[in-house]
């Protein structure tokens, strides 16, 4: 008797405390017969995933009633045989795998058993009990499949990791396992020739890797010291009030300091709303419209770096998005900018119509925390640069907006919600970067206490949202914002109808 060796047998062991007793294979069902009984919305379901997976499977399918989606297949798939009539137990007789997909339970327990007669393996369609195995969620790139199990126990979640693996795992990936079949091809020798050279190939990739991560990692950080370098300087050179400002610090800064780090914290568990607070705030403390969006860009280049910063190390962003955003986003903030600013003397005309701009995003917020559910789209949104760009318009025009309307509109449009609030902060700190350089380069601004204020509030609420995030209801906190910056915006348009008619 040959005894497995110790580590093995531990391995077993520990693998019979865990929950999933089911062995994945992978079928050539190129060269099995697959009988499916029923023709409805369950088995054209059954039947689409076996052709997506195996277009050149041998199919047939045998009901009385056969939905049209059922015959168009019939027209495109030369394996898929279509019969209709009614399920007779010698209809399993060339069988080799078996699918019930009807919506009578009689009818799939007898198919079970002509199927179990001729030792026959089933799927009995939405029955766990009744299968012998299940058709699991796929995700593929060219040769690269995998197959995602649940024990039947929630194909939602199934599901959902599907859409995370799809949309994290590059389609480039099939060229790699390409080259590397030809490369194993390739080689002669024995096998431990073979593993040894593929080993070495496998390790110049690595290295590689490691370094790039590495030169991104200081890109990164180096563009935050710059920036706040370049920010510095501008203020120092072009602003004499600002070289001063030490010297001054009234209670305005203080005030400032505690909006900053209160919108800070909201932002960082509900990912929006910090523009939008922040901006409502300063226009009700008398800061003018293009002297508070300047306040608030300049103070989420630090607070947008950090969080983008750790998205990065999550593997949250998506780059492709991340480069359809940036420069059309920037464009438009960098123009939005410039036209406030030269507005900045008819400040108590435009103050009214930010006012109403925070007004309506104060409902927009309000009504979201408030929806039950969110219809998903189909179709992802195409025209990303176009988004960008009114985004980075609107974000500067009114002081906030970005995550509102960009964040909102992707995950609207069938973007997944965690690459996407990854990708959207970490070009945030390139929009608000650029607003502000372009409102220092056209401001001769007298609110430095308060812009100062925001920028230290919000770096030291930063680290601290994080770790709050996941503890407190992003309902609650989506009501308290909408409530608090309609409250503000109605006040303020108020006071500017008061002041016209008095």
């Amino acid at each position: 008797m040959t005894l497995l060796p110790k580590d093995s047998r531990l391995a077993i062991q520990d693998k019979k405390a865990e929950g999933n007793p089911l062995f994945p294979v992978f079928l050539k069902l190129n060269d099995l017969h697959t009988v499916l009984i029923g023709a409805g919305n369950v088995g054209l379901e059954k039947l689409t995933a076996i052709l997506h997976n195996s277009p050149d499977a041998k199919v047939t399918v045998i009901a009385l009633e056969i939905l049209p989606e059922v015959h168009l297949l019939a027209s495109e798939y030369e394996g898929l045989n279509i019969i209709q009539k009614a399920f007779a137990d010698s209809d399993l007789n060339s069988a080799d795998i078996v699918v019930a997909a009807t919506n009578d339970a009689e009818l799939n327990k007898f198919v079970r058993q002509s199927a179990h007669d001729r030792k026959l393996l089933i799927n009995v369609a939405d029955k766990p009990e009744l299968c012998d195995f299940y058709l699991g969620s796929i995700v593929q790139k060219g040769d690269l499949k995998i197959a995602i199990s649940t024990n039947g126990k929630s194909p939602t979640i199934a599901k959902r990791l599907k859409e995370v693996l799809n949309e994290s795992l590059p389609a480039e990936l099939d060229t790699t396992l390409q080259q590397m079949s030809e490369l194993r091809n390739s080689l002669g020798g024995d096998f431990a020739y073979k593993v040894r050279k593929l080993n070495e190939v496998t390790s110049v990739l690595v290295e590689p890797k490691s370094a790039e991560k590495k030169n991104i990692i200081w890109l990164i950080w180096g563009s935050i010291i710059l920036s706040i370098i370049i920010a510095v300087t501008a203020l120092w050179f072009n602003e004499p009030g600002f070289r001063a400002f030490a010297q001054t610090i009234g209670t305005e800064f203080y005030y400032f300091l505690a909006a900053g780090f209160l919108f800070a914290l909201i932002d960082g568990a509900i990912g929006m709303s910090y523009g939008v607070t922040t901006t409502s705030f300063s226009l009700q403390m008398g800061i003018p419209p293009a002297a508070a969006s300047m306040g608030v860009h300049l103070s989420e280049i630090m607070s947008n770096g950090i969080a983008g910063w750790m998205h990065y190390r999550m593997g949250n962003i998506n780059w492709k998005l991340f480069k359809m955003l940036l420069v059309p986003g920037i464009i438009g903030a960098v123009t939005g900018a410039y036209l406030l600013s030269s507005l900045e003397h008819y400040s108590q005309y435009t103050k009214p119509f930010v006012s109403v701009y925070t007004l309506i995003l104060g409902i927009v917020i309000l009504s979201k925390a408030f929806k039950t559910g969110v219809k998903k789209s189909e179709d992802k949104i195409k025209k990303i640069p176009l988004l960008g760009l009114g985004g980075g318009f609107i974000d500067a025009v009114g002081g906030g907006g970005w995550g509102s309307i960009v964040l909102s509109t992707l995950i609207a449009g069938g973007r997944h919600p965690r690459f996407s609030l990854g990708t959207v902060k970490l070009s945030r700190f390139f929009i608000a970067l650029m607003s502000s350089i372009t409102f220092i380069a056209m401001l001769n601004s007298k609110h430095w206490e308060a812009v100062a204020g925001l920028v230290i509030g919000s770096a030291i609420a930063s680290p601290i949202a994080a770790k709050i995030s996941n503890k407190i209801s992003a309902k609650a906190i989506m009501v308290a914002v909408g409530v608090i910056v309609i409250l503000i915006s109605i006040k303020s348009i108020v006071a500017f109808i008061t002041k016209i008619h008095f």
